[in-house]
């Protein structure tokens, strides 16, 4: 199946297992995703933020406190 070309600066692609695949226009993979749909509008999203800033971050502690 060939490429479609979104927005002028992604190409949403199915390849192997059935997943879909989106790439910039330099061909840097930037999201995997069960449906089309979802890998477009997750390759929107990430995009905007890549250009816009993405909002605050969290970070997570892997510790658990207390005796086990």
């Amino acid at each position: 199946m060939e490429p479609k070309l979104y927005d002028n600066c992604f190409y949403v692609q199915q390849k192997k297992y059935g997943l879909w695949y989106s790439n910039d226009v330099e061909g840097n993979g930037l999201i995997t995703s069960l449906t089309e749909e979802q890998c477009i509008s997750a390759t929107r999203f990430y995009l905007k933020g890549r250009q816009e800033g993405f909002t605050e971050s969290k970070t997570y502690e892997g510790e658990v406190g207390g005796k086990l």
